[in-house]
């Protein structure tokens, strides 16, 4: 009987660290990197919760996203015209770069809805479910989380076009920052949009693993997206939106040259690229574990 005993705490305590007390067992799993199957549960179960939120409060939530989304543009614009008062070169510097980090940080740690965020997590709980309810619910908080993302956006930017000495100061780098979201064409930018969707989409996937390093995750990954030019539909949305209410571009530009392409880079990167191949990299361990 006592060897049976003593068998069965070794197995409990694991191959590796039989030696190991219940509590010291305890640190070092808290200190442990989760698998790749309970990151993608993590994820899931935050597209499972984002599914059930009332429609009206998503909106509200995407609208505050939105809406902090315009600090990345503005402060992009605040470094630049600190570092070099006549305007910008047209391509954003190493240094302003950085301002855009802010309004991924602001959304992310505040818990905002953000449509490229969204399309990992709640396609999880899709292809998990595989069913029409699960998959007309994504439709349904996409549809409204990109509309309030936007409109967030264009009040941001009315803000910026106010004539006041603020936004004066800033116009310069205000103005050439938001030019090179509608100068690209449209395959251009299509491509630009799959690589920032699918950049911001394994932020989320790293997010869990994180721990106290989220903010140097988040900062990290989206200052990649800002050097590289890579198009974002609600951060470049505000410097669109910008050029539109100056009058230096048209509503129809703001569709054709920027949405249309950016969004639809944007969900092939957070859809396809990685929310199909890391559920596929897990679908048959749990596959296997559903069927045992």
């Amino acid at each position: 009987m006592a060897s049976h005993t003593e068998e069965q705490e070794t197995q409990a305590a694991g191959p590796a660290s039989p030696h190991l007390d219940e509590r010291e067992r305890d640190q070092a799993d808290a200190h442990s990197t989760p698998r790749a199957l309970v990151v993608h549960e993590i994820i899931r179960q935050e597209g499972e919760t984002a599914l059930e939120r009332p429609a009206l409060a998503l909106l509200w939530s995407a609208l505050a996203a939105g809406l902090s989304m315009g600090f990345s543009f503005l402060t992009e614009a605040v470094l630049e015209t600190r570092m070099s008062p006549s305007g910008t070169d047209g391509h954003v510097s190493l240094v302003s770069a950085a301002g855009y980090c802010v309004g991924f940080v602001i959304v992310v740690l505040g818990r905002q809805q953000l449509f490229t965020e969204s399309t990992l997590t709640v396609i999880l709980p899709v292809l998990t479910r595989r069913d029409m309810r699960t998959l007309f619910a994504a439709l349904r908080l996409w549809a409204i989380v990109l509309c309030a993302n936007l409109a967030g956006t264009w009040l941001f930017a009315g803000m910026l076009v106010l004539p006041t000495p603020f936004t004066a100061r800033l116009a310069p780098a205000l103005e050439t920052l938001a030019r090179s979201s509608l100068e690209s064409g449209f395959a251009t930018t299509t491509l630009k949009a799959v690589l920032a969707g699918w950049l911001i989409a394994l932020m989320v996937w790293l997010l869990p693993n994180a721990r106290s390093a989220a903010v140097l995750i988040i900062a990290l990954v989206t200052y990649v997206v800002s050097i590289c030019e890579l198009s974002h539909v609600i951060a470049g949305s505000a410097e669109a939106a910008f050029m539109v209410l100056r009058g230096d571009a048209s509503f129809a530009n703001y569709l054709g040259r920027f949405l249309a392409p950016t969004l639809l880079g944007n969900v092939i990167g957070g859809v396809a690229l990685v929310g199909l191949l890391n559920h596929a990299s897990i679908a048959a361990e749990m596959n296997r574990r559903g069927g045992s």
